[in-house]
């Protein structure tokens, strides 16, 4: 009985992520009493797994880091390194722009170290320097390009663009400064 309890509470607690991480991405300001409605969990469960918000905030946070930071190999596996590096430029944004409704507990977290934002960097640095490495391997993409360049390309163009359709075609051109010259 032990087991299905463990089980249950497991489906529950990824049921509230679920629906915490679409509540965050979809609004500025969410309340924890929806998050709850939408997972079909009671407040009091949504509590006993997460005491504030700050540590539902911190928990969504780091499940969609260790998603994108995953879904590179994940891309690498099913596609050459141009399609999967670019496929992880949109997963990547997606996972920046999720967390609009979570801004401000997101700064209480990093402002107290509870999440250290060299963790963010580092994990995203390393996604995109298996990408980078699979595509030098096999040709397709320069060698000569640093993670932090790529990622710190992809940040600019995230806060500098004034729409989803001009930050694609910018991912675009960088995309097309890190494809290697074919020798004719």
């Amino acid at each position: 009985m032990a087991d299905v309890m463990r089980a249950d509470a497991r489906r529950n607690r990824d049921r509230i992520l679920q629906a915490a991480a679409a509540a965050f991405a979809a609004a500025d300001s969410v309340s924890l009493e929806g998050i709850a409605r939408d997972a079909g969990v009671g407040i009091g469960t949504l509590y006993r797994h997460f005491p504030s918000r700050e540590a539902l905030v911190e928990a969504v946070y780091r499940a969609e880091l260790a998603e994108v930071a995953d879904s590179a190999q994940a891309l690498l596996r099913t596609h050459p390194p141009v399609e999967a590096l670019r496929r992880w430029m949109d997963r990547y944004a997606q996972f920046v722009a999720a967390k609009r409704g979570m801004a401000e507990s997101l700064r209480a977290i990093f402002e107290t170290g509870t999440v250290a934002q060299s963790d963010t960097r580092t994990a995203v640095l390393a996604a995109v320097d298996a990408l980078l490495a699979a595509g030098a391997e096999d040709g397709s993409l320069r060698s000569d390009v640093p993670a932090d360049d790529v990622v710190t390309g992809l940040l600019g163009i995230m806060l500098a663009s004034g729409s989803l359709e001009q930050s694609q075609r910018m991912f675009d051109l960088l995309l097309a400064g890190l494809v290697a010259a074919r020798a004719n």
